[in-house]
């Protein structure tokens, strides 16, 4: 057993951090935050296997702060290991920050230097890791995150500012900062000790792109297409995004169409992946009854009792393909063929559709034919 101390516990990467740590069985976490005094850090200290150092002061009242948040609480962790004889690895989670000279970079590098000191002294492994702009669930929006402010003021029609919409800004996403950091902690063959290190991707994305992919999430809802999320940053991006919608506003509701045959509704569109629908069929009713040249689907009944219908356009066969909610059974829909289900059974079908492309009404692909 690893025991296992997180500083800045209570912070955005503190939080994903421990989250992750305490799902394992051969690890014991130990937490502090802004609420721990210097005794119980001191304490905390002498007992771990290895130490995240994630804790800082970035938006203080003064900027002496910066110096005691950063360098003087980084300095106090060391000199407790050190005059305890303890060799600790250490992880210090820095900023690119660091690079420039103003206070707040200056009190990061001096944090740096003193975490690189610390593991030339008494010869233990430190890393070090110049964090560029990291997004994700848990960051504090209207604070240093400009994904996490723009999440939170899109989701809530808030509107936000792009001084340069051609900006291009390094982003890192959480999942990837962590399962790193634990890399770091993990690897048997480590050996650092003034070394910085980077997250194993990063992502270079333009105001403007992040800003136009925020606004079709929150869209979404109202044309139901949703984007293909078609690389790892929008599909980080979009999870982001869930993440700030406002705890009152998980839900959404779908138009259903309702007629004499029961109801439909469609559920999610996407510009290259085609889109899903659901329908409710009564007792009896027949859907269907047209064909397609191109157009494909697929039918899953999850709740009755149906019959699929086929026969080529052309031909006289009919097929018959019987589906119920008991055993789930996909039905694919090739072109030529025109198709039917109908409701065989004394209550209510309910049945998913998924369909190659979206329904464009100027060009619908759908030709009435009996079956």
């Amino acid at each position: 057993m690893k025991t296992v101390l997180v500083t800045g516990a209570n912070g955005f990467i503190g939080r994903n951090l421990v989250a992750t740590l305490s799902r394992r069985e051969d690890v014991e976490v130990m937490r502090i935050d802004s609420k721990n005094s210097l005794e119980e850090l001191a304490e905390y200290a002498l007992k771990a296997d290895f130490i995240y150092h994630l804790a800082g002061v970035n938006r203080p009242e003064n900027t002496e702060e910066f110096i005691t948040g950063n360098l003087g609480y980084t300095q106090y962790l060391i000199n407790i290991l050190s005059s305890n004889q303890k060799k600790t690895p250490i992880l210090l989670s820095s900023s690119i920050q660091a690079e420039q000279d103003n206070p707040y970079g200056s009190s990061k590098r001096a944090a740096e230097e003193a975490v690189f000191a610390y593991g030339h002294n008494v010869g233990v492994n430190t890393f070090v890791y110049r964090l560029p702009n990291v997004f994700g669930k848990w960051s504090k929006p209207n604070y240093n995150s400009v994904i996490a402010t723009w999440c939170h003021n899109i989701s809530r029609e808030i509107p936000i500012q792009v001084n340069n919409p051609d900006a291009e800004v390094t982003l890192v996403y959480i999942d990837d900062v962590i399962e790193t950091f634990i890399g770091s902690m993990d690897d048997p063959d480590a050996s650092y000790i003034s070394d910085y290190h980077d997250i194993s991707r990063s992502f270079k994305v333009k105001l403007k792109d992040i800003e136009a992919c925020l606004v079709s999430f929150k869209s979404s809802r109202h044309t139901l297409v949703i984007s293909d999320l078609k690389n790892d940053f929008e599909r980080f991006l979009y999870s982001t995004y869930l993440s700030y919608l406002p705890e009152n506003d998980f839900g959404y509701d779908l138009e259903m169409k309702h007629d004499n045959r029961g109801w439909l509704a469609e559920f999610i569109k996407t510009e290259h992946s085609g889109q899903v629908f659901i329908s409710r069929t009564k007792p009896g009713i027949t859907r269907g009854n047209h064909w397609h040249h191109t157009k494909v689907e697929k039918f899953l009944v999850i709740e009755g009792e149906a019959v699929v219908k086929f026969r080529q356009i052309e031909g006289e066969e009919t097929l018959e393909y019987p589906v119920n909610g008991l055993s789930l059974r996909v039905i694919d829909i090739p072109p030529g063929y025109t198709h039917s289900i109908t409701n065989i059974g004394t209550t209510d079908v309910i049945t998913l559709f998924w369909a190659n492309e979206l329904f464009n009404p100027e060009k619908p692909d759908t030709y009435y034919l009996e079956v």
